[in-house]
């Protein structure tokens, strides 16, 4: 069905005042979207895609795949939805999760209260009326008591500047905004910038149908294997007949995933202790490798031990020794997103596989003909930006989201995003933010965290509607302690050691601030509970 036709079956068409404006159709919106109607709340939902989807519904590069398991990265508000919908594989490559969205869409009738193509530029709040007013890009406008945040994390793609970008007379692609139909790098020289989680997924694929790949990487990752595969169907079975006990264990966990951490410094084995963890959690695969001991990301001793086990498959895996270095990271391992591939290491083995170091020696400039570097210019047919998202932030900033005296919110986090539990913004009544900064949403498994601030915003607004009030903010001295928890939290890890987007390093003039709450999912939980049992303590409601 095409958007138009999906826009033309919408109920109340033509209506404009609603309870609830949601923006963003992703899996946020789309659940808090089935929570709000169930609760009787008249709800518009403003989508800037043509379908659901959200990340999966952009990011539709080669290799696109998730990190977290399938089974596990899935909603769990309907035992129904859980039993019915079949994973194919441990690792759920995009076209897979985008069409369990649409499933999720159409089983529960979604698509009649949202408007596709219509990107929202501005909310603007009246304390007159107590109302926010959304406006879309084509001058759609609505009015709702409270107007919600479902933009997702990574949503905001970051489109580096390079001088000559716009005399380049190839293709140019960027991974978090790829195009509907096949791209098809057969006989084409292919240059990808950036070797992030993206960049890293997408390069093996490309380099099997490439001419000659390029990469220019100016810092590298680490990455472990995914050893993914398909799901077999004893596997499955027995995950479905045991999901209520282990999603049970799944939010006792610290990043709502199914790995254990294992309760040992890494200090306190031996070297061949250590080596056995580490091959076992290699030979697992996944996220999981992080949680070999309970301080790989508290001490630089412990940590060191882990990176160097992990340099060191690198260096076995490459053959040219100049090459293998140079994909060895010298920082932190988990400072960064730890990345998980699938021979990612392997292609750098490939004949027509160059990579470029672009650390010492920036990029230049563009060409009509390609891409310069120092003093040779690479001849490229297509570029690919795996340059990655204005994280965390940029989908709220890039809207001009302003309360009823006028102060925007861009402007309030000009020195860096300031919430109360990631939920809400002093100063910014009635507005929600789902995993917003200051939450700990992208240390995460997504969409159980997800549920749980859809969950928590659902019960607040009923709260608010049975007791008769019109609106509710966070104060700011709940605020200014909870950002400040945040920043103290960070601060007694070893996350905000190196420049990473968790940071927003990536983004030229952005604030340097560790944006996610890395206390662990049990603490937020439990922190989240808390202010709503205590009448929504640091709230002020009216």
């Amino acid at each position: 069905m095409t958007a138009s036709a999906q826009n033309a079956q919408a109920v109340s068409a033509t209506a404009s005042d609603f309870d609830v404006v949601v923006v963003g159709a992703g899996f946020a919106g789309l659940y808090m979207l089935y929570r709000l109607r169930k609760m009787g709340f008249s709800v518009r939902v403003f989508e800037a895609g043509s379908g659901v989807g959200g990340t999966w519904y952009w990011n539709r590069y080669p290799g696109a795949r998730c990190d977290g398991e399938s089974m596990f990265y899935s909603y769990q508000f309907s035992e129904d939805l859980q039993q019915e919908w079949e994973w194919t594989e441990r690792y759920a490559a995009q076209p897979e999760i985008l069409r369990y969205a649409n499933h999720v869409a159409d089983r529960f009738d979604l698509r009649r209260d949202i408007r596709f193509d219509a990107r929202v530029v501005s909310a603007q709040f009246d304390e007159d009326t107590c109302r926010w007013l959304v406006e879309t890009a084509d001058g759609t406008r609505a009015t709702a008591r409270f107007c919600v945040m479902a933009t997702g994390c990574l949503s905001a793609a970051n489109r580096p500047q390079f001088p000559g970008l716009g005399d380049f007379r190839g293709e140019a692609y960027h991974t978090g905004e790829w195009p509907h139909e096949p791209v098809d790098f057969s006989g084409k020289r292919v240059g990808v910038v950036g070797t992030g989680s993206s960049g890293i997924q997408a390069i093996p694929i490309i380099a099997r149908q490439a001419a000659h790949l390029y990469v220019f990487q100016r810092t590298p990752n680490y990455a472990v294997p995914a050893w993914n595969g398909p799901l077999s169907p004893e596997t499955i079975r027995e995950i479905k007949a045991n999901y209520a006990a282990l999603r049970e264990k799944q939010r006792s966990t610290f990043t709502g995933n199914m790995w254990d951490v294992r309760d040992q410094s890494a200090l306190e084995a031996t070297p061949e202790e250590r080596r056995r963890e580490y091959e076992a959690r290699w030979r697992e695969g996944g996220l999981g490798f992080l949680a070999a001991y309970r301080d790989l990301l508290y001490d630089d001793d412990a940590n060191a031990t882990a990176a160097e086990f992990v340099r060191g498959k690198i260096r076995e895996i490459v053959r040219d020794p100049k090459v293998a270095e140079l994909l060895c990271p010298k920082y932190i391992i988990g400072c960064k997103r730890l990345c998980v591939d699938t021979g990612y290491y392997e292609t750098y083995n490939r004949e027509n596989v160059t990579l470029v170091d672009v650390s010492a020696t920036p990029i230049k400039r563009f060409t009509p003909a390609g891409l310069a570097v120092g003093g040779r210019e690479y001849a490229l047919d297509m570029v690919v930006f795996a340059t990655g998202f204005d994280a965390m932030t940029g989908a709220l900033t890039r809207i001009d989201i302003r309360n009823g005296a006028g102060e925007r919110l861009r402007d309030k986090w000009r020195d860096g995003p300031m919430t109360y539990l990631g939920l809400a913004v002093a100063g910014f009544p009635n507005l929600f933010t789902i995993t917003g900064p200051g939450s700990p949403s992208v240390l995460t498994n997504m969409i159980p965290t997800i549920e749980h601030h859809v969950d928590w915003i659902a019960e607040c607004l009923d709260h608010l509607r049975a007791k008769g009030l019109r609106r509710i903010a966070a104060e700011p001295a709940a605020e200014a302690m909870w950002v400040a928890h945040v920043a103290s939290v960070a601060e007694r890890s070893l996350r905000p050691s190196c420049n990473s987007w968790y940071v927003g390093a990536n983004i030229e003039g952005k604030p340097r601030v560790f944006m996610p709450y890395f206390g662990g999912m049990p603490a937020y939980r439990e922190k989240c509970r808390s202010v709503a049992a205590n009448g929504y303590e640091g709230f002020a409601a009216a």
